[in-house]
């Protein structure tokens, strides 16, 4: 057994070897990507020396190289980790329920702005997480806001992203 084996009677979300499949086959598109851009650059050497894509094609050769190993081995050679656990399912839960909310944080930042999306995300994190009442939620949440407004807009003047789909700050002057 691995010293990384659990011993808990948890229900495993997922095993090591199903990890090991699809972080190399993730790896193998990225290092596929990044070999196609490097061969539109120019992956050779120039007359003045290296064009712009040579080194990106050989370091997504090798991405590729190690990718295609790992993915031999664990699909083919190590099938005992089949059984072994990579996650719980309670502890994947724990994670994907902090993981979730910062991803549509993200996606809300282009799409309404960097102030009223990090108010909602910190206030929904107080009450939903932190098990904190709505009003101090709401308090903290619209202090910090405005704290980073200020910071940013007016001392530092460098504007962040006030949402390109819809800018809420716009019923307050805020373009």
């Amino acid at each position: 057994m691995s010293e990384h084996t659990n011993n808990s009677n948890q229900e495993s979300a997922i095993s090591v070897r199903a990890m090991d499949i699809i972080t190399s086959i993730v790896f193998l598109a990225i290092g596929l990507t990044v070999m196609v851009g490097s061969l539109k650059l120019g992956a050779s050497w120039g007359s003045d020396g290296p064009e712009a894509g040579y080194f990106p094609f050989y370091i997504s050769l090798i991405i590729l190289l190690s990718s295609t190993v790992t993915l031999y081995q664990a699909a083919i050679v190590n099938k005992k980790k089949k059984t072994e656990s990579f996650v719980d399912s309670e502890p994947l839960k724990q994670i994907l329920a902090v993981l979730l909310p910062a991803i549509v944080f993200v996606l809300g930042v282009q799409l309404i702005g960097i102030y009223v999306s990090s108010a909602l995300y910190i206030a929904i994190f107080m009450v939903w997480l932190g098990k904190y009442p709505i009003w101090k939620a709401v308090a903290v949440s619209v202090g910090v806001s405005v704290a980073l407004y200020l910071m940013f807009e007016f001392w530092f003047q460098v504007p962040l992203p006030h949402g390109s789909w819809f800018n809420p700050l716009e019923f307050v002057g805020v373009n």
